[in-house]
């Protein structure tokens, strides 16, 4: 995607959409421009369920869940109104495991409690795709608890998990949220976050 001006000074692709142009780190993390990142996904790439959790588990797996959450969100605003609350909460689960790789962890927390909740009224879609709604609910209670019970944890607002759980529960504005942050390093974030590969959950029963 290419940085386009704009009257109001905000990153926008090619179809004058608000979409920030800073490169990322493996974790999300915006970088100054003309730094070099990691890739991201596309966007609105329209996948059929088994692809989406084919390729968000490899991208778990390869400790890169903010990239994951890019895939649940293409799956949410593409696929049919009866599966929001899956890919919304799996997109939840994989931001919350975000934050608490990058150490923030209040917001990591809370959004993999909101994403936990999400999934519960999911139940019937999940079983169709044999996702383990009750294993990942599972996980991202105890890594919540793990993680805010963590040295360096800190009980303060972390604003860029703040406006990723507002983005993904409502709107789905995910790179406006950048822009409301400005991409600025997040308040609260402890010394060092969790091992994204050695915390990636399995998404469905088969492991697969």
């Amino acid at each position: 995607m290419n940085r386009t001006a704009s009257d109001d000074g905000r990153d926008r692709d090619t179809a004058g959409r608000a979409r920030s142009a800073r490169p990322r780190d493996g974790l999300g993390r915006p970088l100054p421009y003309g730094a070099e990142g990691v890739p991201r996904q596309p966007e609105g790439v329209v996948r059929g369920p088994e692809e989406t959790l084919r390729e968000a588990q490899r991208l778990l797996d390869a400790g890169m869940p903010f990239h994951a959450h890019e895939v649940f969100e293409d799956a949410w605003k593409s696929g049919p109104e009866s599966e929001r609350d899956l890919w919304q909460g799996l997109a939840q689960l994989a931001v919350g495991l975000t934050h608490a790789a990058r150490g923030n962890t209040t917001g990591g927390a809370r959004l993999l409690r909101r994403g936990a909740a999400r999934l519960a009224d999911a139940t019937p879609e999940a079983a169709a795709y044999g996702i383990d709604t009750d294993g990942l609910a599972s996980w991202a209670r105890e890594l919540a608890a793990r993680t805010e019970a963590g040295p360096g944890a800190a009980d303060v607002v972390d604003t860029e998990a703040e406006a990723d759980a507002s983005a993904i529960g409502e709107s789905g504005a995910g790179d406006e949220a950048d822009t409301a942050t400005g991409g600025a390093a997040t308040t609260g974030a402890s010394a060092a976050g969790v091992d994204p590969v050695a915390e990636a959950p399995r998404l469905r029963r088969d492991g697969v």
